[in-house]
């Protein structure tokens, strides 16, 4: 089935409407859809190189208006979103992680987290509909993911945009991995600078 989805999302990305469904997959794929826009992303912004901004936008902020939705799928269909969870297999974390919020480094954590899942390819969608199932902050939430989600897909537009091909290569064989070594250095980064701040109160 995924591989279906995968195939069939490349196919929109050479649609004349191809903005329009990248729009839709990057809304749904915060909240449920297994297929990142990504795979739209790169052969959209190599057949169209100057809308490459254009192309960002779009999936940011419809990413993040996604989030926003799986966000409020947790606060208010607990069951639904629960399924989601057990079916990416983090249904039994969501009490231990409530637990941890109760103090200031878990919030911390969490916020990392979520970074984390619109950057890397953690499932976003799990941490989204989580967030509303734990009633983690609504506005931090939408500022870190409009952060995370616009760096990625800036990243991933630009790099396009400057490299083609030879990115799109890049990205298939070992896209997961470099995200995820980027996406934690940042993380490591702001740590560093929280306990340094911290330390000099």
């Amino acid at each position: 089935m995924f591989k279906n989805l995968y195939k069939k999302c490349l196919d929109l990305a050479g649609h004349k409407s191809s903005k329009y469904y990248l729009a839709i997959v990057s809304f749904i794929e915060s909240s449920f859809f297994p297929v990142p826009p990504d795979v739209m992303i790169v052969p959209m912004v190599i057949s169209k190189k100057y809308d490459f901004i254009k192309i960002f936008l779009i999936a940011t902020i419809f990413s993040v208006m996604g989030g926003m939705f799986g966000y409020l799928i947790g606060a208010f269909f607990f069951e639904f979103s629960t399924s989601i969870m057990n079916f990416y297999g983090y249904e039994d974390k969501l009490f231990k992680i409530k637990e941890n919020l109760t103090n200031s480094d878990g919030f911390y954590a969490w916020l990392g987290i979520i970074f984390l899942a619109g950057f890397t390819p953690l499932p976003y969608k799990v941490f989204t509909l989580a967030s509303g199932l734990i009633g983690f902050n609504f506005f931090i939430f939408i500022l870190i993911s409009l952060v995370s989600r616009g760096l990625r897909f800036f990243i991933v537009s630009y790099l396009s945009y400057k490299f083609g091909d030879l990115f799109n290569e890049l990205m298939i064989n070992h896209g997961s991995k470099w995200f995820t070594i980027i996406g934690i250095i940042i993380v490591t980064i702001a740590i560093i600078i929280y306990i340094v701040f911290n330390s000099n109160v």
